[in-house]
């Protein structure tokens, strides 16, 4: 009951139940990983990053905001394997604006394919054909 009460300090505004972690080793399994958190608190849920570009990440749920914000100042900069944790509070505006700016830069890749394109190439020659027309105007 005295955690709850201390536990009814005002939150900073960024504060929840999801953590995302970054510079995981690559060797450690998801049970490794909900042992060295579930130290803090019930965890609801672990997903860890398998593909080449989310390996090394993770991101844990617990079931009380407090756990998560124990486990954030516990765990950040933690040293695990040689590594240190770099522990966040997940944050969905900055992931979707991630995610967004990913669905674009393979829209876009779709977009040079299909009319066979040098996005360096065009950027290039833009660059070129628009310094011409800058110094030839004046």
């Amino acid at each position: 009951m005295e955690r709850r009460a201390a536990g009814n300090a005002r939150l900073p505004p960024e504060c929840n139940r999801i953590l995302y972690v970054r510079n995981l080793p690559f060797k450690m399994s998801s049970e490794e990983i909900w042992e060295l958190f579930g130290r803090y608190g019930p965890l609801r849920q672990v997903r860890v990053g398998d593909r080449s570009d989310t390996r090394g990440s993770a991101f844990i749920v617990y079931e009380d905001i407090h756990d998560a914000k124990t486990a954030l100042e516990a765990l950040s900069g933690f040293n695990v394997a040689g590594r240190y944790l770099i522990v966040l509070y997940y944050k969905a505006s900055v992931m979707q604006k991630k995610m967004d700016m990913d669905r674009k830069q393979r829209e876009l890749e779709q977009l040079s394919k299909k009319y066979n394109l040098d996005r360096k190439n065009s950027a290039a020659a833009a660059a070129a054909g628009g310094g011409a027309a800058a110094a030839g105007g004046g």
